[in-house]
């Protein structure tokens, strides 16, 4: 889940008549308040698990020691172990831009969880507050929620800009430089370490692993991208570029199976799905206005049996049929839309006579739950005392400062090299079969277009698959699995080139 709300303090400098500088002093940077730590026990996989849990503020400082902003983290260790010096530790964020860490926080990998219904379609009524999380993978790792520059309640220093933190490498280095401070004031530079992005965050995680390597020589152990993307080329590409409606076709056949419209083997389909979107529906979209009208009205044909979608709907749109007017499409009989973070979830549609889907069910059944039981956990069960807003989902981020100008976002090079020069690191991939957010087919298509990446070290990148959307571990199921995929990559050696 993704996106921040700040006042930028401008210094200005005087001039003397004399003419020389007359320079105000900087403002003095806000007291960084005293963590709040807290201890208790977490019931996970059936066992008790004591730890200690520590909300605070890291200052970042600038090469003269000035501070340039805050970072806002909750962070989770485990106090019965003989040397917490070697224990792994793994750092977690969300995407946006814009984004804080709650969604992983209470909905997945902490020991509390914000509840919703057991399939994740549904939340409950309010108010909201977290429970014991069994399916936390707390017991085989300490965890370290960052929310990034201008999210959560992360904010620049006095003197400083947003943008100083609010762009592809400005993100990078701030978020490696808490990393960085983070570890060493734990002395934990000889734990295994992982990282966990999700959505932007898999940019980030990318960025990240390149970055500690090359500026820090941390090398990493284990990098995992949850429903993620690493070029952004697979999720926008404008008019004569197709590659966006290649990749979504195995989600729409995965969500169309999911309700109903059409039947069989759901993994089967989706894998004849690929092959074709990735073969002859490629070769057909390559071809533009030329392509025939026989061929035409053959792939419309396909393409409905595929996806539940007529055949004149594939027409209507030159076989190009985007993710919003699908969501819209699919279930327009019975009145409703599909959510774009987990088709899974259908709602009444609010404009039955439009072509496309005007909100997202899939975002209300999140948003207000995470938001209420976030806030009540702070200042609830840990104490903490804040005058500002926390930014959940932010826009302050914006305008985010993107390093291309005439091109897309694509980190897959940099996590290539991160790859190559360190031997020992793992990828692994998760991915939601029901994902219109990032859908999979992106990230797949990236992990075959890493041409840098040594042939010997494709086998360090591995994938995992869950029923549900984006957020998959809403669904009760899902993160059990996704516990069980975490606790054995965390816990397995890395292979030998």
């Amino acid at each position: 889940m993704h996106s921040p709300l700040r006042t930028i303090l401008v210094l200005f400098v005087g001039t003397s008549l004399a003419g020389a500088e007359d320079k105000k002093p900087d403002p003095k940077p806000e007291k960084v308040p005293d963590p709040v730590v807290r201890e208790d026990i977490a019931m996970i996989a059936g066992q008790e698990i004591p730890y200690k849990v520590t909300a605070a503020k890291l200052q970042l400082k600038k090469s003269d020691g000035k501070a340039r902003a805050s970072v806002f983290h909750i962070s989770y260790e485990r106090t019965d172990v003989d040397d917490p010096s070697t224990r792994p530790v793994l750092f977690a964020f969300n995407g946006g831009p814009g984004s804080s860490s709650v969604w992983l926080h209470l909905g997945g990998l902490g020991p509390r969880l914000v509840p919703t219904s057991p399939d994740g379609t549904r939340p409950l009524p309010p108010p909201h507050r977290v429970i014991n999380n069994p399916h936390s993978i707390l017991d085989v790792t300490d965890l370290v929620f960052i929310d990034p520059v201008s999210t959560g309640y992360s904010r620049p220093e006095s003197g400083a800009k947003g943008s100083e933190f609010h762009g592809v490498r400005e993100d990078i280095e701030s978020v490696g430089d808490f990393i960085r401070r983070w570890i060493t004031e734990h002395r934990r530079w000889g734990s295994p370490k992982f990282l966990l992005g999700e959505s932007y965050g898999g940019i980030r995680a990318a960025g990240l692993a390149h970055h500690l390597q090359s500026r820090f020589g941390m090398n990493l152990n284990g990098v995992v991208l949850l429903s993620s993307l690493l070029d952004f080329r697979t999720l926008r590409s404008g008019p004569g570029d197709d590659i966006s409606n290649i990749i979504h076709l195995p989600a729409f056949t995965a969500i169309a199976h999911h309700h109903g419209k059409i039947t069989g083997d759901r993994d089967k389909l989706v894998r004849e799905a690929r092959a074709y979107a990735n073969g002859t529906y490629a070769n057909l979209l390559f071809q533009g206005a030329d392509l025939d009208n026989k061929a035409r009205h053959a792939a419309a044909k396909r393409l409905s049996a595929l996806t539940g979608i007529s055949p004149a709907i594939w027409l209507e749109t030159d076989l190009r049929l985007g993710s919003t007017r699908f969501r819209k499409e699919l279930l327009r009989q019975e009145g409703k839309v599909l959510g774009r973070f987990d088709a899974r979830v259908a709602w009444p549609a609010t404009s039955k006579d439009s072509d496309y889907a005007a909100y997202d069910p899939s975002y209300s059944v999140a948003y207000g739950a995470f938001s209420t039981a976030m806030l009540d956990y702070l200042t609830g069960e840990l104490g903490w005392r804040e005058d500002h807003p926390y930014e959940i989902l932010s826009r302050n981020v914006h305008p985010w400062n993107w390093g291309t100008e005439n091109g897309f976002v694509n980190l897959s090079g940099r996590l290539s090299t991160a790859m190559r020069d360190n031997p020992s690191l793992r990828v692994l991939v998760q991915c939601g079969y029901t994902d219109l957010a990032t859908p999979p087919g992106g990230i797949e298509h990236s992990v075959r277009h890493m041409f840098s990446l040594p042939a010997e070290r494709r086998h360090a990148i591995e994938f995992a698959w869950y029923d549900a959307g984006h957020m998959f571990y809403l669904n009760e199921p899902d993160l059990a699995k996704m516990r069980l995929d975490l606790v054995r990559f965390v816990q397995s050696p890395a292979k030998a080139p």
